[in-house]
């Protein structure tokens, strides 16, 4: 089994300045901060870093400056997908991908395919990936949901598919998965309120959100699940589930950014058509801080 996608990973805003553009300087902030506080992997321009509304051009800045700040000390995964399977292919084909460790790939969004078409859309992918895939599916997104079946047929019939981030919010399907899963093969959480009982199921950790507003503790509670450390994991949880649900409140990665500000990392700006957090959550959000770190130890 890959031990690089093991723990915590975290799916990395893009930072704005008050001019909308690229924040280099803050995003080389939040990948020391999530580093030195013991997050095991990156994960590189997924949904929450706003990939649909950065141009190529952006797009390469952040890639740069996320690959320098980090600097090889852990593993990066990059996110490629789409709902065209033959630009995924040509995009796969003509990126320079040799300073990461995977792919992660969304299911197909909007067309709404079949299981069968879903299957189809991986199976050109993993015939043409030089790295190991990681299949996204998050139904609340992509309007299908990828169901275990379709998981497990591709997890044994293709070497290179070797993980999920599971986001249905479904754990009896992630349940589902781990029971008849290859063993080499790792389910992911893609929903931080889960991320604990999914691994405690047998998943393999998490890829986060909140995993970057407080990286110490929720990669902690992580690796305390997958050391079958209940109670102590379980006291983490509870103190961190307050800032799930504010960070969510107003939609990803509205409220994590807000988070971070709070945490003087990055400011609050995100791109049409994502308005930046009212203030009535920022004050939420800024009160729990507050709060949690009088408590944090």
């Amino acid at each position: 089994m890959q031990t690089k996608f093991l723990g915590t990973g975290v799916a990395l805003v893009t930072p704005f300045r008050t001019d909308s553009t690229v924040d280099v300087a803050a995003l080389e902030r939040l990948v020391n901060s999530v580093i030195e506080n013991g997050v095991e992997y990156l994960v590189v321009l997924g949904t929450t870093a706003e990939s649909v509304t950065l141009t190529k051009q952006e797009k390469e800045l952040v890639k740069t400056t996320i690959a320098s700040a980090n600097n090889g000390r852990v593993p990066m995964i990059l996110g490629l997908g789409g709902n065209n399977t033959m630009a995924v292919v040509n995009e796969i084909q003509e990126t320079d991908l040799s300073i990461y460790d995977g792919i992660l790939s969304v299911s197909p969004y909007y067309n709404k395919p079949s299981q069968e078409g879903i299957y189809q859309h991986f199976k050109a992918i993993a015939e043409v990936s030089p790295l190991p895939i990681i299949l996204y599916n998050v139904p609340g997104r992509t309007g299908s949901n990828m169901l275990p079946n379709t998981v497990l047929r591709l997890a044994h019939d293709f070497e290179n598919i070797v993980a999920i981030k599971e986001a249905s919010g479904d754990l009896t399907q992630a349940m589902r998965i781990i029971r008849n899963k290859p063993a080499d093969f790792h389910v992911i959480s893609g929903d931080d309120m889960i991320a604990l009982p999914m691994t405690l199921a047998g998943g393999s950790g998490v890829i986060s959100v909140i995993g970057q507003g407080l990286p110490k503790e929720f990669s902690e509670m992580i690796r305390f699940g997958l050391l079958g450390r209940t109670q102590k994991a379980f006291e983490l949880q509870y103190k961190i589930m307050p800032s799930i649900d504010y960070i969510f409140e107003e939609g990803n990665p509205v409220g994590i950014k807000a988070l971070l500000k709070a945490r003087g990392i990055c400011d609050l700006g995100v791109r049409l058509p994502l308005v930046e957090a009212t203030p009535e959550l920022q004050e939420k959000i800024y009160l729990y801080m507050e709060r949690f770190n009088a408590i944090s130890v």
